[in-house]
C-alpha cells in the first residue's frame, strides 16, 4: 500500500509581533493537524498557503491581493491546493476578500485563529469558501499549539487587544479590547519553556503596561516583571511595547531591581509636538514623556532607549516637527524606527483636514532620520571598550560568513558582531567579547573572544538542528515548542498596536 506523502504549509506573515506570534500559533495548529512545514524558498508552492495580515498602511489590501492574484494560476494547475486569509485585515474586509479573490478557500479573523484545520477541511469537503469572523476573542492564543522558530528564546503573550483610541490606529477595531492573561498560566509557560532551555522570554502585548488593567491592579504589570525574576534559568527578560501613559515608576523601579529584566526600553513617542499627541489622541504630553526617560536614565545608566515616531501626521506644522526633533536631541535614543504618516482606512485621522503633501513629509523625514543616524552612531561609539556579554543569535549577520564572525545581542539589545572563536559556539550560547569598534546600527568586537559559556538554550538548539537535519524538509519533529522572536524592536510599525 502507498504511503501518502502528508501535505505541506506556508505561512506568510506582514506586520507587528503579534501578528508573527500568532503565525507561530498557526503553524503549530497545521502540523498538529498532520501538514508538514514547505521547505525554505517553496514561495507558494505548497498545498496551503495561509497569509496573516496586517491591515495599517494604507496599501495593505493591494498587497494582499497582488499576491494572491499571483497564486491563482499555480492554484489553477494544482489539484488540491487551499489558500486562507488571516488577520487583522481579514477582520475588517472579511467577504471583500471572497469577492476580490473568489479562489481564496479560507477568510478567518484575529479572535478564532484556532478554527483553521477546520475552516480548511469544511472548505475541502464542502467546495466553497468558508468565512468565519468571530467578533470577540473565542479563546487566547497561548492555548493553542505552537510552532516556535528558535531554539533559544521565546514570545510570551500576556494580553490581547488595546483600550486606547489613537487616530491613526485600526488595530484596537480589529484585536478588541484588552484582555489580560491570567499571571499563573503567563509564569507556568515561561517555566515550562525555560524547561525546554529557553533562556530568553520578550513579554508582548498591544500596550504591555497595561497589563492588570481588567483586573484592576495597576502593579500588575511590574509584580509580573519581578516573579520573572525568581524563575530559576531565565536570563533574560524583555518586553514591547509599553505606552507612555501607562509606564508608571513601579515598573521603573522593577527593571532597575529585577537582575534578569534587560536594561532596554522600547518606548514609542509618534510626535513630540503636544498639538500633535493631541490629535492623535495620545494621553501624554512632551514633559511626561521626557520626564519618563529621565527616570529611565538616572534608575538604569546604561539603558538603551529605542522609539517610533511618525512624520506628516495631519496638520503638523514646521513647528510642531521641531518639537519631534527637540525630543530626540534631548532623549538620545539609542534608534528610531521613523515612518512618514500613510493613511489607516476606516481611522480617523485618515479623514482629517490638512493632510501633509508628501514631498513635505520626506524632506521632513530625511531631516530627522540625518539626526538620529548621528545620534545612534554617538551613543554606540560610547560601547567602544566596554566589556560585554553576548546571546549568540542566529541568522542575524548577514555577512558573517564572509567576515568568519558570529553575532550577538549584548543585554540593552544591540547588536554585536565578534570575531568566531576556536571552539564551536551556538545560537544560546553566552560569548564575553571587547566592543573595538561603533557603526549607527550595530558594534564590533574584533578582538578573541574573552570567555564562551556553553548553555542550556545552546544545548537545545543543537537537539532541534540535529534532529531536524535527521529529517526530510519541511517536517515538524515533535521537538519543544520553543523559539526566537524577530529581533526587536525590528517588528515594530507606529500605529500597529503594539505601540
Amino acid at each position: 500500500m502507498d504511503v501518502q506523502e502528508p501535505k505541506t504549509y506556508e505561512v506568510r506573515t506582514y506586520g507587528c509581533q503579534m501578528n508573527v506570534h500568532d503565525s507561530e500559533r498557526l503553524s503549530g495548529l497545521l502540523e498538529g493537524a498532520g501538514y508538514v512545514r514547505a521547505p525554505e524558498g517553496s514561495d507558494g508552492d505548497a498545498d496551503v498557503v495561509v497569509f496573516n495580515t496586517c491591515a495599517v498602511r494604507e496599501n495593505a489590501d493591494n498587497r494582499l491581493y497582488g499576491n494572491l492574484g499571483r497564486l491563482a494560476p499555480m492554484k489553477s494547475k494544482r489539484p488540491g491546493m487551499q489558500i486562507a486569509v488571516g488577520g487583522c485585515l481579514a477582520q475588517k474586509d472579511r467577504d471583500t476578500i471572497v469577492k476580490k479573490a473568489p479562489w481564496v478557500d479560507v477568510v478567518f479573523g484575529t479572535h478564532n485563529i484556532g478554527k483553521l484545520p477546520v475552516l480548511l477541511e469544511r472548505a475541502r469537503v464542502q467546495e466553497e469558501a468558508q468565512v468565519e469572523i468571530a467578533e470577540s476573542l473565542e479563546a487566547f492564543p497561548s492555548t493553542l499549539p505552537t510552532r516556535r522558530e528558535s531554539a533559544y528564546a521565546a514570545w510570551v503573550s500576556i494580553s490581547v487587544g488595546c483600550n486606547n483610541t489613537c487616530t491613526f490606529c485600526i488595530v484596537p477595531a480589529l484585536r478588541g479590547k484588552e484582555k489580560d492573561r491570567r499571571t499563573g498560566d503567563i509564569l507556568a509557560e515561561i517555566e515550562a519553556l525555560v524547561g525546554e532551555g529557553v533562556s530568553e522570554i520578550t513579554l508582548l502585548g498591544q500596550n504591555v503596561n497595561a497589563y492588570g488593567s481588567d483586573i484592576g491592579d495597576r502593579e500588575a504589570f511590574s509584580k509580573l516583571l519581578r516573579a520573572c525574576g525568581q524563575i530559576e534559568g531565565l536570563e533574560r527578560v524583555r518586553f514591547t511595547s509599553p505606552h507612555p501613559r501607562d509606564f508608571t515608576d513601579d515598573v521603573i523601579a522593577a527593571m532597575a531591581e529585577t537582575p534578569n529584566v534587560m536594561p532596554q526600553l522600547h518606548m514609542p513617542l509618534q510626535s513630540g509636538s503636544d498639538t500633535v499627541l493631541k490629535a492623535m489622541r495620545r494621553s501624554y504630553r512632551q514633559d511626561r514623556y521626557l520626564g519618563i526617560i529621565e527616570k529611565v536614565r538616572a534608575a538604569i545608566p546604561h539603558a538603551a532607549i529605542t522609539t517610533d515616531i511618525i512624520v506628516g501626521f495631519p496638520g503638523e506644522t514646521e513647528e510642531d516637527f521641531e518639537q519631534t526633533m527637540h525630543v530626540v536631541r534631548e532623549a538620545r535614543f539609542t534608534q528610531a524606527f521613523t515612518f512618514q504618516y500613510s493613511k489607516r482606512p476606516g481611522t480617523p485621522a485618515a479623514t482629517m483636514e490638512g493632510q501633509i503633501p508628501k514631498e513635505v513629509v520626506q524632506a521632513r523625514y530625511e531631516r530627522l532620520v540625518a539626526l538620529q543616524e548621528e545620534i545612534s552612531w554617538d551613543e554606540n561609539k560610547k560601547q567602544v571598550g566596554r566589556t560585554l556579554e553576548l546571546m549568540v543569535a542566529e541568522g542575524e549577520g548577514r555577512k558573517d560568513g564572509a567576515t568568519h564572525r558570529l553575532s550577538g545581542r549584548a543585554p540593552d539589545n544591540r547588536l554585536v558582531h565578534f570575531t568566531k572563536p576556536d571552539e564551536e559556539v551556538r545560537p544560546g550560547d553566552v560569548v564575553t567579547v571587547e566592543i573595538t569598534y561603533a557603526a549607527p546600527h550595530h558594534l564590533l568586537a574584533e578582538g578573541q573572544v574573552l570567555k564562551v559559556r556553553r548553555t542550556r538554550a545552546g544545548d537545545a538548539w543543537e537537539k532541534r538542528n540535529a534532529a531536524e537535519a535527521a529529517k526530510p524538509a519541511g517536517v515538524m519533529l515533535g521537538l519543544p515548542k520553543i523559539g526566537m522572536p524577530a529581533p526587536l524592536p525590528v517588528a515594530t510599525g507606529s500605529g500597529c498596536g503594539c505601540d
